[in-house]
């Protein structure tokens, strides 16, 4: 019998490893991934600095360490070059340029999501950070804790540039936050939840710039000037982009795997491949796209039981988002996409509660803002029907 090979060693690769070896400890097991597999929480990279967690301290693991912990073999720094589909096999290639193949039995990408990156001019862009992993922010905090006068310009205002930013200024550093939309996370707020949301934020220094875009970014004797469309610029010592993530689909769709935005599973996390499953930020599981904890948990504890030959769908009850920045405490439910909805708002101690419902006066997300609001979550989310319900 060939190995259950794990593409990925973020946390839904290893999410994957864990559950799977709790109903099974013996079945070969093998982790592929491009870097150098320490194991940590991606979600603790936007507050690590108020933490006071320096990035070695962030890791949970080594290779070494989670190999010997999962009872399973790690290939770190080793690219999957194809996937041959009908033959059950991969062409991988490794840091030294040594090239194999490995035979599975069954597959699972686990390969998560790219940053999106805009086209800017100026010959400061190349120095513009991102922060996807861990190896990301290591580069990120050499860079920041060299500067003198802590100046960080944050190209996004959706949820990681807005818990960054929140970091950030609460550790003496003066943020600008740069989004082409109207609103702070536009995305997950209706408009004036969104805007109680940016007064909060701003009320600590953070400064807006909202209904424009980064043009060009150039280097000069005391560090860059970030030139907007507007006409507006700003002194910066460091930039960071945090526009949003975009699924790693190429692998993929060289295999003839279907893809849209992400990799596309039923609820089953089953691809079109046979025996080849995808999960975590790459996966589109029946249509949504969910790349938060809460789901790719759900999505581990379903796939260990189906690799282990009992198949499971994924059940994902309601799942509220909780939104890092303490200077607005957030607990978001969105509403799902395909479904109209009406808000109603009340005004808490601190903050709003805002309920969507739809035509039926059925609960379908809901928005807490402030920390005596978000007391109210867990009898909130009771009421929310399930995204995917739980198999009879």
């Amino acid at each position: 019998m060939h190995p259950i090979v794990i593409i990925g060693s973020g946390m839904a690769g290893y999410a994957a490893a864990r559950e799977f070896r709790k109903v099974n400890a013996e079945h070969e097991l093998i982790m592929i991934c491009a870097d150098d597999a320490a194991n940590y929480a991606k979600p603790t990279l936007s507050n690590a600095y108020t933490g006071k967690k320096a990035p070695e301290q962030i890791a949970l693991g080594d290779a070494e360490k989670m190999a010997a912990q999962l009872n399973m073999q790690i290939l770190n720094h080793t690219w999957v070059k194809s996937i041959d589909a009908s033959a059950h096999e991969l062409q991988l290639k490794n840091v030294d340029g040594q090239q194999s193949v490995q035979a599975y039995s069954k597959l699972v990408l686990a390969v998560g999501a790219n940053p999106i990156r805009l086209a800017i001019a100026g010959d400061g862009s190349d120095d513009i950070h991102v922060v996807n992993s861990l190896n990301d922010y290591k580069a990120f905090r050499a860079q920041i804790d060299q500067c003198n006068e802590k100046r960080v310009v944050i190209l996004g205002a959706g949820l990681i540039g807005c818990e960054f930013a929140n970091d950030l200024q609460n550790t003496g550093h003066s943020v600008t936050v740069i989004d082409l939309a109207p609103l702070p996370l536009g995305r997950l707020l209706p408009a004036h939840v969104a805007e109680a949301f940016k007064s909060n934020l701003e009320e600590t220094g953070i400064h807006f710039v909202l209904g424009t875009t980064v043009e060009k970014v150039t280097k000069d004797s005391d560090g860059y000037t970030v030139t907007l469309a507007n006409g507006q610029s700003f002194k910066a010592d460091i930039v960071l982009s945090a526009i949003g993530l975009q699924p790693n689909i190429a692998l993929a769709k060289e295999a003839d795997i279907h893809t849209s935005r992400g990799v596309i599973t039923n609820a089953g996390l089953e691809t079109n491949q046979p025996d080849i499953y995808a999960m975590g930020d790459c996966a589109e599981v029946n249509g949504t796209l969910l790349p938060y904890v809460m789901p790719i948990m759900q999505q581990a504890r379903a796939l260990a039981k189906t690799l282990n030959g009992e198949h499971t769908s994924v059940h994902y009850p309601a799942m509220p988002v909780a939104v890092k920045t303490p200077a607005a405490p957030l607990t978001v439910l969105p509403a799902p996409l395909d479904t109209d909805v009406t808000w109603e708002t009340e005004e808490t101690d601190d903050g709003m509660l805002a309920k969507a419902t739809d035509s039926d006066g059925t609960l379908r997300g809901f928005v807490l803002l402030g920390a005596s609001a978000g007391k109210q979550r867990l009898a909130l989310t009771k009421l929310v029907p399930d995204l995917i319900p739980a198999a009879l």
